[in-house]
């Protein structure tokens, strides 16, 4: 049994506990931590995330793209503990808490049916940031949790948010402000990122996600 915290819109406790199904069959405000993990790709004068696949054993959004790794904050532990917990059962990543750059708080809300029940889903999130560069393959993934990893150019995941091409249960607000903070993360470790202007376009940007991959996996094409 997950026993999970009650919260306030300011993040405090309320002192109530509830079971994890109880609190999505009523919407209840609880806690979340956020961890949105990030490489930096200078040929591109860019960024990508990382993209969870959720399993399609879960019991909401099975099969979905989501968050890096996340997960409800047990009841009496904090944001932080939980982050670096998650992102280790997750995704094998052992990551100390000073590595994780706490970004801004989100509160979401966002129900839907799954296997004939109603979903409710109500969060108070703090997110995080944190620079990763293992490739895909190199994840050790929680396989009842993850189904796969993938690295995606930040603005290219944005736009297939905003545009509903990407199957995604990612708060549409929360990325877009997670974007805003990427750039200004690489712009203050001296790294800035192209503007949208000056960056490739999406149809270049494919072909060089194709090549970066072909290259990491040790393929060669006959000319």
């Amino acid at each position: 049994m997950e026993l999970i915290d009650l919260r306030r819109n300011d993040g405090t406790l309320t002192g109530e506990v509830k079971e994890r199904s109880l609190v999505h069959r009523d919407g209840d405000l609880h806690g979340t931590s956020h961890v949105w993990l990030v490489r930096y790709r200078p040929s591109k004068g860019s960024a990508d995330v990382l993209l969870q696949k959720r399993s399609a054993d879960k019991d909401s959004f099975p099969g979905y793209y989501d968050i890096s790794s996340a997960g409800h904050i047990p009841s009496g532990q904090d944001f932080l503990e939980s982050a670096v917990r998650e992102l280790e059962e997750e995704l094998g990543v052992k990551a100390e808490p000073e590595e994780l750059h706490f970004l801004f708080t989100h509160i979401g809300y966002h129900e839907q049916e799954f296997y004939g029940s109603l979903f409710k889903n109500h969060e108070y999130s703090r997110v995080y940031l944190y620079e990763c560069n293992l490739r895909e393959d190199g994840f050790q993934l929680q396989k009842s949790e993850v189904e796969s990893v993938r690295w995606i150019d930040y603005r290219e995941c944005l736009d297939g948010i905003r545009n509903d091409t990407l199957k995604h249960c990612v708060f549409p607000d929360e990325f877009e402000k997670l974007a805003e903070s990427i750039e200004a993360y690489f712009q203050e470790t001296g790294r800035p990122l192209a503007s949208a202007a000056t960056a490739e376009t999406w149809a270049e940007d494919a072909q060089g996600e194709l090549e970066d991959w072909i290259e990491e996996q040790g393929i060669y094409i006959r000319q």
